[in-house]
C-alpha cells in the first residue's frame, strides 16, 4: 500500500443523532392469528440544497449547542431529576478512548453532562427538523426506561417551533412553559460514528447515536427548510430503496439500518435496548482505504485496522482492487463501497460490548 495523505487539522463538531423506531401492527391473512408485529425507522429526506449531505436519508439529528448544557435546564429537571445522572440509573463503564480529539472540552463547570446534554440536543433536533416532541411532565419521579410518547401537534407547538429553529435557547422555554422536561430517559444508548476522512476540507462529526422506541408511528411535519420528506421504512425496506435508487443513504446509516435487521419485532429491540443500557456503547472511527476500482471504510477490529490517531487525519491508498483486497484477508469489520448506491458489509468479528454487528451483505459479481 502506497503512503497516506497528511492534509492539516480538521475542524471537529460534536453532534447527535435519534433513530426512531416504531412499533408497526400489519393484519394477518388468518383472522384468527394474532397480528405480526414488526417496527418502522424514520429516515427524513435532507433537502438538495443543504451543504452536508444533501438528498440524504438520515435520522433526525445535528449539532449540539451550547444551549443544550446550559445549567438553566437543571432547575427544570429538579426536584425529580438531579446531577449528575438525572435518573439515567449507573453510568455504563468506561470503554477505550481511542480516537482522542482535539478541543473538545466544553470548559464550563456548571454545564450538563454529556449524557444529558446529547440527549437534549437530539430531541431538540428531532423537534426542529420532523416536529415530533417527546417530553415528559415535569413532576414524574424517576422511572426505569419506558416507551416514548411525541406530544400531539398544535397550532401553538408550530410557533415555538420556530422559535427553536431561530435559536435553540428556546427549546428550554418552550419546555419551562409545557411544564415538561425533554424525555431523556427514552433514549437508549445506540452508538457513536466519527467521520472519516477522506478528503480536505469534509465536515467532521463526532456523533452520538441514540434509539428511541415508541408504541406506533406519530405522524411527521418535516420542517420543509432543511428536510423536505420522510418515510418510516423497515430496515428492509430502507436497504431495498437504497439498492433501487429510490434514496440515499450515508454509510452509516446503512450500517445501522443493516443492524436492525437482527431484531424480528418491535418488542426484542425494545428489550435489547433495556438490557443493553449498563454496557456502554463502541465508537466507530472509520479508516479510509482508497482502492483502483472504489473505497474500503476499515472498521475496529478488521485485520487492516490500527487504532493510530494519524488516521484522523489520513487516508490509505493501494493499486489494487476491491476484490484482491477482500480475497486476500479473513478478519473482517468493513464496509466495502462499489459505487453510490452498491455497498457491501463484510463482518467476521465478534461484536463488543453484547451489541450486535449487521447482518452480511454480499456483493455479487451481477450487481457491479
Amino acid at each position: 500500500m502506497s503512503g497516506s495523505l497528511r492534509p492539516g487539522s480538521s475542524s471537529w463538531r460534536r453532534a447527535a443523532t435519534l433513530m426512531l423506531a416504531a412499533g408497526w401492527t400489519r393484519p394477518s391473512p388468518a383472522a384468527a392469528s394474532p397480528p405480526d408485529e414488526g417496527f418502522r425507522v424514520l429516515l427524513l429526506q435532507r433537502s438538495s440544497r443543504q451543504g452536508f449531505m444533501p438528498g440524504a436519508h438520515v435520522f433526525p439529528g445535528g449539532v449540539l449547542d451550547a444551549a443544550d448544557r446550559s445549567a438553566e435546564w437543571l432547575r427544570l429537571f429538579a426536584p425529580n431529576h438531579r446531577p449528575p445522572r438525572f435518573g439515567l440509573g449507573p453510568s455504563p463503564p468506561s470503554r477505550a478512548a481511542f480516537p482522542v480529539l482535539p478541543d473538545v472540552a466544553d470548559g464550563d463547570p456548571a454545564a450538563l453532562p454529556d449524557d444529558v446534554a446529547f440527549r437534549i440536543c437530539a430531541i431538540r433536533e428531532t423537534f426542529e427538523e420532523a416536529g415530533l416532541l417527546l417530553l415528559r411532565p415535569r413532576d414524574s419521579p424517576p422511572a426505569a426506561p419506558v416507551l416514548g410518547r411525541p406530544l400531539e401537534q398544535t397550532p401553538g407547538l408550530e410557533a415555538w417551533r420556530a422559535r427553536v429553529r431561530e435559536d435553540p435557547r428556546h427549546f428550554l422555554h418552550l419546555c419551562a412553559d409545557l411544564d415538561c422536561t425533554p424525555d431523556i430517559w427514552a433514549l437508549h444508548d445506540w452508538s457513536s460514528w466519527l467521520t472519516p476522512f477522506t478528503r480536505l476540507g469534509l465536515r467532521r462529526f463526532d456523533t452520538a447515536f441514540y434509539l428511541c422506541c415508541l408504541q406506533q408511528p406519530p405522524p411527521v411535519y418535516p420542517d420543509a427548510a432543511e428536510v423536505v420528506g420522510c418515510q418510516w421504512s423497515s430496515p428492509s425496506e430502507a436497504v431495498e430503496s437504497f439498492i433501487s435508487k429510490e434514496i440515499w443513504l450515508a454509510p452509516p446509516q446503512f450500517y445501522e439500518i443493516r443492524r436492525l435487521e437482527n431484531f424480528a419485532s418491535f418488542s426484542d429491540l425494545h428489550e435489547f435496548c433495556l438490557n443493553q443500557a449498563l454496557e456502554g456503547v463502541q465508537r466507530f472511527l472509520p479508516i479510509t482505504l482508497l482502492t483502483a476500482d472504489g473505497m474500503v471504510q476499515l472498521l475496529p477490529g478488521d485485520e487492516l485496522y490500527l487504532e493510530d490517531s494519524k488516521f484522523l487525519e489520513e487516508l490509505i491508498s493501494t493499486e489494487k482492487k476491491n476484490e484482491e483486497i477482500m480475497k486476500a484477508g479473513k478478519k473482517f469489520h468493513r464496509l466495502v463501497i462499489y459505487s453510490r448506491h452498491l455497498y457491501g458489509i463484510y463482518v467476521t468479528v465478534q461484536s463488543k460490548y453484547k451489541h450486535v454487528y449487521p447482518k452480511n451483505y454480499i456483493v455479487n459479481k451481477s450487481q457491479l
